[in-house]
């Protein structure tokens, strides 16, 4: 049986948009580098792929609390390959990244690039995908802070970019597998930037994001963050896991940055050769052939979230007053934050 009928079986049952899922196994093949990525630390072969990939589908084919849901092995693979074809932990990355999309309904649904805020923030650069693979094989995700004006553009705005971004890009096998390399360039960085955010809704998305979207994020480099902001960037650190707070690269230069990360995979304007206005163009392509699929995500439902076990759930052991109360104290601690940054 092939990916499209059982998508079909399963009320996925807009032709078109199955049109666009392609079910071949050929469609699946990845690049020499990510298969050996794949095997040694993702633990992946054939075998693991075939075995995991029907547990999955049978898993959700019999709960009740999901529905129409993707069932072809491009989508679930995100979910198997971000964590280690582990069946239990890719089930709770699916019943999370489910409930992000229900409880964050003004960022993560409705992904449409052609969206005129969104499409205007895609136009003028604020985050663009390079089309240069860096040395891994990786695809460079490149942000300026200086093409999102505040006085435009909400966090929402912001926010829909980042999963517009990363639904079009996980649609690939080979970035499912190679994950991603980011670049961000806060020159003009302002007040006005961090303080377009609810502090709370903030503290959330971080947490949420890295729990729920299946992307492995390999490295994090930033370049001419302000020294008056850094504390943003500290606060963020506490938020996620520390995996990923050793992945955060610093830099006061583009000098220091081609260091680390090859100028080739970079626009003209960062010392690369491709011209932003270039790079931004190959990305609307790859919008535009995406587009129907993201916009058919909305068709997955999460009817409870009672599957989900959180990290309270799992520390249970009497500790969870003072969990609560440190949690607390960091929110109160960047509300005030962002209070003195909209007096100064």
């Amino acid at each position: 049986m092939t990916s499209t009928k059982v998508l079909c079986n399963y009320h996925w049952n807009n032709d078109e948009i199955l049109k666009k899922i392609p079910d071949d196994e050929e469609d699946l093949t990845v690049s020499e580098i990510a298969q050996k990525v794949a095997r040694k630390e993702l633990r992946e072969d054939k075998m693991a792929r075939e075995q995991c990939l029907h547990n999955l589908k049978s898993w959700l084919r019999k709960n009740d609390d999901v529905g129409n849901v993707r069932l072809d092995d491009r989508f679930l693979l995100r979910f198997l390959r971000v964590k280690k074809f582990s069946i239990p932990m890719a089930q709770q990355t699916i019943l999370k990244y489910l409930n992000l999309r229900k409880t964050f309904p003004h960022m993560a649904a409705n992904l449409d690039y052609l969206d005129p805020k969104v499409n205007s923030l895609i136009s003028n650069g604020y985050l663009v995908p390079s089309p240069i693979r860096d040395k891994h094989g990786r695809r460079v995700i490149i942000a300026f802070s200086s093409k999102l004006n505040p006085k435009v553009y909400t966090s929402h705005d912001m926010a829909r970019a980042h999963f517009i971004t990363y639904e079009t890009l996980l649609e690939d096998p080979e970035n499912q597998i190679l994950g991603f390399t980011h670049v961000g360039d806060f020159s003009g960085l302002t007040a006005a930037h961090i303080t377009i955010w609810n502090p709370t809704e903030f503290a959330r998305i971080i947490k949420w994001g890295e729990q729920s979207v299946p992307v492995r994020h390999k490295g994090i480099h930033l370049v001419n963050l302000p020294s008056s902001v850094k504390w943003i960037l500290d606060f963020v650190k506490t938020r996620v896991s520390s995996k990923i707070k050793d992945r955060f690269f610093i830099y006061s230069n583009l000098k220091e940055l081609h260091k680390q990360v090859d100028p080739a995979c970079l626009p003209a304007e960062m010392g690369g050769k491709i011209p932003l206005k270039d790079m931004i163009e190959s990305w609307k392509r790859e919008l535009a052939a995406k587009r129907d699929l993201l916009l058919a995500l909305d068709d997955m439902k999460l009817f409870s979230d009672r599957g989900i076990i959180s990290s309270r759930d799992r520390n249970n052991n009497g500790n969870n007053d003072k969990g609560t109360n440190v949690y607390a104290a960091q929110l109160e601690s960047i509300a005030g934050s962002f209070r003195k940054l909209e007096f100064d």
